[in-house]
């Protein structure tokens, strides 16, 4: 990346001051001292079973070493894996600098294009002045992502070959859930076979739903729901100004609903769906199809003959007669049978109700764990076509005009926020101090996210503290618990207080671009799942 080629926007994000917690001012005086022990969410004996290395170890705080810990040459490698999220750049930067700031003999190799450069020795020794043009960028251009997953025998012993033969003290994955269980397994067998590497996670994903007690937010989410917030705010207007559209917008949140509830409350819309309530209430396709047609009937009595309506991209799995139907399918796939011939009757029931275009997207290509391929369901015309047969039952359908958005990859690799940015170059020197305290299984967390930056406290939790059993291609296996909605948690709650005013009046929000203002108070930098 050339500086002349830079846009003005660019060059300014370059310069954005990174302050840190304050901690990691002095990384020679930090040390790990071990807090409580830890277990898994669900399924402990299954897990302990798969790992006996690296299981129920304690969460690692840090305490303050009286003289400065000697240096050490450390050689690193890190790997972007999975799907894009604003700030992934950060990280590195801040693994780089942390380790040079240790020792600036220290080596810091890019594996390229996700997990699948382990495995074919592909990397890049990474240096100041390439990284230089990064800092505060969006995107996973610097080394690139993909979703090849280390599981089997042959692959694992490849990764062994290529760590040893480049003798790395520690490999940085960055990545949401399922490449963290990648990580955790990686690190496992690491152990077992006496190598040296120590295997250290970051939490990565734009759909906020690898977090728990310890780890508060994932980094790229802030990001991708202010982004996803300024297109919302953009269609709102637009629509107040035509007053003659309705507009349903699915937005990214494969297995959770958080994204939907964060934009909800940046922009107010008129309906907004969240998949767990849909799933707690048991409420069928049917009943949502009634719930939207009131709605837009009520609408056009009072003259509004527009709206806006989110709906989160995994709905249709909360949907119970759907989440029934899919998981016949995937159990079906695995097996190779032909899923139409052999569906219960009550899943074809379904399948058959379904408009022919939805009944072809479920039968379509699978995702990397062979279930059906959700994402490529388009939920927002299906219940668009739903609506408007409700409605022309009534011959209430003449001022209904839908138009159907998906907002998902606008999302993943726009400049990272402020919050963002910052968040994800504090975890890249945590990364760090991991590997040179020799943590492995263990992952990046910082807390007190809500407060600014200084007063930030870090942590590193075991990978196999999030796990619980699920089926995976027809099989059982260990992987990191998905966070859902909180459903009792204050950010629903409020959430749920104001939505039936937003129904019929118009309360728009308008968040605009992502504010890069250095006068903003730091309050308004974080997502509003931090402070609720």
């Amino acid at each position: 990346m050339l500086m002349m080629s830079m846009t003005p926007l660019q060059k300014n994000r370059l310069s954005y001051p990174l302050e840190v917690p304050k901690i990691l001012s002095d990384l020679n005086r930090i040390t790990f001292k071990e807090g409580q022990k830890t277990s898994a969410q669900k399924d402990a004996l299954a897990i302990q079973k798969h790992f006996p290395r690296t299981y129920g170890r304690p969460i690692m705080k840090p305490a303050k070493k009286e003289t400065n810990a000697s240096s050490k040459v450390l050689k690193v490698g890190v790997v972007l894996s999975g799907g894009q999220a604003a700030g992934g750049h950060n990280v590195i930067i801040g693994l780089f600098d942390a380790l040079k700031k240790d020792h600036k003999k220290s080596h810091l190799f890019g594996f390229l294009n996700g997990p699948i450069g382990i495995l074919e020795g592909k990397y890049v020794d990474l240096a100041e002045k390439q990284l230089s043009f990064y800092r505060n960028q969006g995107g996973f251009d610097l080394i690139g992502s993909g979703r090849t997953k280390i599981e089997t025998k042959e692959q694992f012993s490849k990764a062994l070959q290529v760590i040893e033969t480049l003798d790395l003290d520690g490999l940085v994955i960055i990545g949401g859930d399922d490449s963290n269980t990648n990580a955790a397994f990686l690190a496992e067998y690491l152990l077992e076979h006496h190598c040296k590497t120590a295997v250290v996670g970051v939490p990565k994903t734009i759909d906020g739903d690898l977090k728990n007690d310890h780890v508060a937010i994932s980094f790229g989410f802030d990001t991708a729901c202010r982004t996803y917030s300024e297109m919302i705010g953009n269609i709102a207007r637009d629509a107040l100004s035509a007053k003659k559209y309705t507009h349903f917008i699915k937005l990214m949140g494969r297995s959770a609903s958080h994204i939907a509830l964060e934009c909800a409350l940046q922009t107010q819309p008129n309906y907004t769906l969240i998949g767990e309530e849909v799933a707690k209430k048991r409420q069928s396709l049917k009943e949502i199809t009634e719930d939207l047609a009131d709605l837009i009937k009520k609408r056009t009595l009072s003259g509004k003959n527009y709206g806006v309506i989110l709906i989160p991209e995994g709905l249709i799995e909360f949907i119970s007669e759907m989440k029934n139907l899919i998981e016949e399918l995937n159990a079906l796939l695995a097996t190779k049978k032909d899923p139409v011939e052999h569906l219960g009757s009550s899943a074809k029931e379904t399948l058959t109700f379904l408009p022919k275009h939805i009944q072809k997207q479920l039968l379509l290509d699978r995702d990397p764990h062979g279930n059906v391929q959700v994402s490529h369901i388009q939920t927002e015309t299906l219940l668009s076509h739903l609506v408007r047969e409700r409605l022309k039952r009534e011959k209430g359908d003449k001022t209904f005009n839908p138009v159907h958005h998906f907002f998902g990859y606008e999302g993943r690799a726009g400049f990272p926020s402020h919050f963002d940015a910052t968040y994800c170059y504090s975890l890249g020197m945590l990364s760090a101090l991991l590997i040179r305290e020799r943590l492995s299984g263990y992952m990046s967390c910082i807390q007190g996210l809500e407060k600014p930056p200084l007063e930030w406290e870090i942590y590193a939790l075991p990978m196999t503290s999030f796990m619980n059993i699920e089926i995976r291609k027809g099989k059982e296996k260990p992987v990191i618990q998905k966070a859902l909605v909180n459903l009792d948690g204050k950010l629903f709650k409020r959430f749920e207080k104001e939505r039936e005013k937003w129904k019929l009046e118009d309360h728009y929000r308008y968040l605009g671009p992502i504010q890069f203002d250095r006068d903003f108070s730091w309050g308004d930098q974080t997502p509003l799942s931090l402070v609720n």
